[in-house]
């Protein structure tokens, strides 16, 4: 009875800190520029010293352990005639998720419910247009053209963690946007996920236990630069995605020129994606021989790898997900960016202004 008492008190106070509200600010100075980059400078300087992934470790172990627990739940109810060691054992790995869960919102989780960037930033008041979304889709086509040769005769580094140019951009630019102590920047791990993050069209993700990044083994080198960025903005503490998207690319921008190449690129996939079809092609030609090259290996990448049942249902699982954590926008949190950069007020460089006190 007492086991069971703790167990209730647990789900409570899981379904308690999944409903209850919580104001962004206290969040924002309590949690996501105190306790978290406490934990984060402890957790991902360990993980990175690892080649494997420890969510592999905790995703397999997870699995095991609920199998093996419902086996014994079943062999034992079919022993006995009854559904009460079944019930039971379902009861306890409810429990189990209670913890998982407030883990989470302790290791991560929490982020989702911090000051969004729209409040942090000075943003002008009209609505991005059709213009306005073009001249910055042209502008991301004209950086492209004029960073293809010099980046490519560059190159892309090896380990993005260890590139000092990029590590010293994403610095920079978590300087401008809060007073929190710099995020440690991940290395881009292998996974056993690798074939779904392929069969889903999914590019990476942050590990929310173990604070480390998980990337899609397909990605081209002048893709990984930015998604490396944006999962560092992850590991930052900017759980929406179209905040992590924005950091990512503000990050590249202020790296080297194969970096503010994959940023750009970024940026010209994100707006080829969201304008109509005839605008469209007026940016897909206006892209240099080069540039298109890249742009077509990675819709080849894509279409090679994609299995488009899961990857819709993929989706629709994790718009789910990011609703369920305060993304009103869910997937479309992803396009938000281009609204975010065109309503942003920039000085010099794409250094957005802050507001004051934020």
């Amino acid at each position: 009875m007492r086991l069971r008492t703790v167990e209730l008190v647990i789900v409570l106070i899981a379904a308690a800190c999944a409903l209850a509200p919580l104001p962004p600010r206290l969040v924002e100075t309590a949690f996501s520029t105190r306790i978290y980059p406490s934990l984060q400078h402890v957790i991902t300087p360990l993980t990175n010293l690892l080649p494997i992934a420890v969510f592999d470790l905790l995703l397999i172990s997870a699995i095991v352990l609920v199998a093996i627990r419902l086996a014994r739940a079943v062999g034992r109810a079919r022993r006995e005639r009854r559904f009460t060691p079944l019930l039971s054992t379902l009861w306890h790995l409810t429990t189990a998720a209670a913890v998982v869960y407030l883990v989470f919102l302790l290791l991560w989780g929490l982020n989702y419910r911090r000051l969004r960037m729209q409040d942090r930033l000075v943003l002008t008041s009209a609505s991005p247009d059709r213009d306005g979304v073009m001249a910055l889709g042209r502008e991301s086509v004209r950086r492209m053209n004029a960073l293809y040769e010099s980046a490519h005769k560059t190159g892309w580094p090896p380990a993005e963690w260890q590139d000092e140019r990029l590590r010293v951009a994403f610095q920079q630019v978590q300087s401008v946007l809060s007073d929190a102590p710099h995020a440690e920047p991940g290395r881009l791990k292998w996974t056993l996920l690798g074939p779904y993050f392929r069969w889903t069209s999914v590019d990476g993700m942050v590990d929310p236990f173990a604070l480390e990044v998980l990337a899609n083994p397909d990605l081209l080198p002048w893709e990984r630069v930015f998604v490396a960025a944006h999962e560092w903005a992850h590991l930052a503490g900017y759980a929406e995605e179209s905040e992590a998207n924005f950091v990512g690319w503000l990050t590249c921008l202020r790296a080297d020129e194969a970096a503010q190449y994959s940023g750009w690129l970024y940026l010209y996939w994100q707006i080829n994606g969201e304008v109509a079809p005839h605008d469209r092609a007026e940016l897909a030609n206006a892209l240099a021989a080069g540039p298109r090259r890249d742009v077509a290996a990675i819709v080849g990448r894509l279409r090679r790898g994609q299995l488009p049942l899961l990857r819709n249902a993929s989706w629709i699982v994790y718009d789910k997900y990011l609703r369920a954590n305060r993304v009103e926008e869910g997937i479309r949190s992803y396009g938000e960016v281009v609204t975010l950069i065109l309503r942003a007020r920039f000085e010099d460089g794409w250094t957005p202004v802050r507001r004051r006190g934020r």
